[in-house]
């Protein structure tokens, strides 16, 4: 089997992604989570002969008698077990079997892809013994679009993902569940469909498959391109307030931020500026406007001068070898350590979720603003678009902002750090564990909870901005303005709030097009 697409798409898919080829970026992991691009392992024979000298070795020890941990030796604390030679061959199975007990919901499908795309990133690097056909297998199963059930609940982050990895092991060896479209059915079902044979691990693979941070790394992938989008979309939103409000433009002047360089904070400033003098924004005789305006760019700033590092921490931890033991083919030793250990990406899913948190209390500070007739500078209670007397019996978004604080407390309250709370596990072998996939769980929990401030915040805001044009206060420029092209676009989902309606539909349909970052914001 080739890459395992249908013959239909052969000839127009895009170039696919090689794994062993070099290093991955967070963006092809979410191209492939999102099933943008195929995959492929490198065909380069240097790459083949470094997986194939991995699985020699392991071979001529298991001969020889050697003692290499999981493969010869008991898991964790029975490493001390030595494995009788006729049950060297189905310690691996074992190991995928007693690990199924995984609870909580089953990660959805991108973020399943995404685990599978993380795995097969670390186990092509040639560094843990696992066979090309494994390799290959990961490969077709990802083309197909045959999926694990992986529950999100039961890994401390070390000895790294254990037990949702063991789903992605109980598929390939066709046990457990698998989902093909939107069914799910017996992983052995499935594969049979396919003409596929289910695999017969050999020693270490299935250690190999399961012992590593892949589940963490690839929920921080999506993570970080959510996050990431989020703080345009939270810098225009605030250029779109300061318009409504009636703010002063001054407060993101250029030289005003050359005193205090932090280069993300002055990127932000600048959109903000750029915003504003494109909508014509005269602003108001107002000497000083509130926190939630005036300092956004020293909010969302925090996030975009943290994206760099944040980065270099997941694609180092993406692009590392991080299972245990070590298979070294070219020296021809086993290193024995603990790369599963998964604290790089722990401490950045902790640090994200707090940034992340903070745009939500700043949309949540700048929607209190605007709802309010004390602050908001002449514009009606609520945002109403009722007039005349039936304004009395309107409320616009007035509870909407009070669901906004709930989201806000929510997500602030989840900013806890996960990794500090290690705790000692399997008869205290696991005594310092990382917490990092919690870590990561939680940084999408705050995530979701501020889209969901973002879209709130969005028809908000598009509203009030479009309560000054109604009434003839808009910036002179504002029809022509990137601003405007984005306020359009809600409009496509949510209209004018005249008379007061549920606006569920149109807040989730407003969350969707954020998650999906349909709408193109600064180059």
């Amino acid at each position: 089997m080739d890459t395992a697409l249908p013959a239909t798409l052969r000839a127009t898919a895009p170039k696919p992604v090689l794994f062993g080829a070099g290093d991955l970026t967070i963006e092809d992991v979410v191209a492939i989570a999102r099933r943008r691009v195929p995959v492929a392992l490198d065909p380069a024979p240097e790459v083949r002969r470094r997986i194939e000298l991995g699985v020699a070795l392991l071979d001529s020890l298991v001969a020889r008698d050697g003692e290499v941990y999981g493969v010869t030796t008991g898991y964790g604390d029975s490493c001390t077990t030595r494995i009788p030679p006729d049950l060297v061959a189905v310690l691996s199975l074992h190991l995928s079997r007693f690990h199924g007990c995984g609870l909580g919901a089953i990660l959805g499908r991108e973020q399943a892809r995404a685990v599978m795309a993380a795995r097969l990133a670390s186990l092509s690097l040639g560094h843990s013994g696992v066979r090309p056909e494994l390799l290959q297998r990961l490969v077709d199963l990802l083309n197909l679009d045959v999926l694990p059930l992986i529950p999100e609940e039961g890994s401390v982050g070390a000895s790294g993902d254990l037990t949702p990895l063991s789903y992605v092991a109980a598929l390939l060896v066709g046990e457990r569940d698998a989902l093909v479209g939107d069914e799910v059915r017996p992983a052995a079902e499935v594969l049979a469909g396919l003409g596929l044979a289910p695999l017969t691990l050999r020693p270490k693979e299935g250690l190999a498959v399961m012992n590593g941070t892949a589940v963490m790394t690839g929920l921080a992938c999506e993570a970080f391109v959510r996050a990431e989008y989020l703080t345009r979309l939270c810098t225009r939103m605030t250029a779109m307030a300061s318009i409504a409000l009636g703010g002063n433009p001054g407060h993101f002047d250029e030289r005003l931020f050359a005193v205090k360089p932090h280069p993300g904070q002055a990127e932000v400033a600048a959109w903000i500026r750029d915003d504003l003098a494109r909508a014509g924004a005269v602003g108001s005789t107002r000497l000083q406007d509130r926190y939630s305006i005036r300092c956004a760019p020293h909010v969302v700033g925090v996030l975009r001068d943290s994206l760099p590092w944040l980065r270099r921490f997941i694609e180092t931890e993406l692009n590392s070898a991080n299972d245990n033991p070590i298979i070294d083919g070219e020296e021809g030793r086993v290193l024995h350590g603990g790369h599963f250990y998964g604290g790089h990406i722990a401490f950045a899913m902790d640090s994200l979720k707090t940034c992340v948190a903070n745009l939500a209390d700043l949309m949540d500070r700048q929607m209190a603003l605007l709802v309010d007739t004390r602050m908001n500078n002449g514009l009606p209670s609520g945002l109403t678009g009722a007039t005349g007397a039936r304004a009395a019996i309107n409320h616009g978004f007035k509870a909407v902002q009070i669901g906004m604080s709930a989201w806000t407390a929510e997500a602030l309250k989840l900013t806890m750090p996960a990794s500090v709370f290690s705790r000692s596990t399997e008869c205290h072998n696991q005594d310092k564990v990382s917490m990092g996939t919690i870590a990561a769980r939680d940084c999408l929990r705050v995530l979701q909870l501020t889209e969901q401030v973002a879209a709130a915040h969005l028809l908000a805001v598009t509203q009030a901005v479009e309560l000054r044009l109604r009434a003839g206060q808009a910036a002179a420029g504002w029809a022509e303005s990137p601003a405007a092209a984005l306020a359009g676009e809600v409009r496509t989902l949510s209209p004018f709030l005249v008379e007061d309606r549920p606006l569920e539909a149109e807040l989730r349909a407003a969350v969707a097009a954020i998650q999906a970052a349909a709408w193109p914001l600064y180059a």
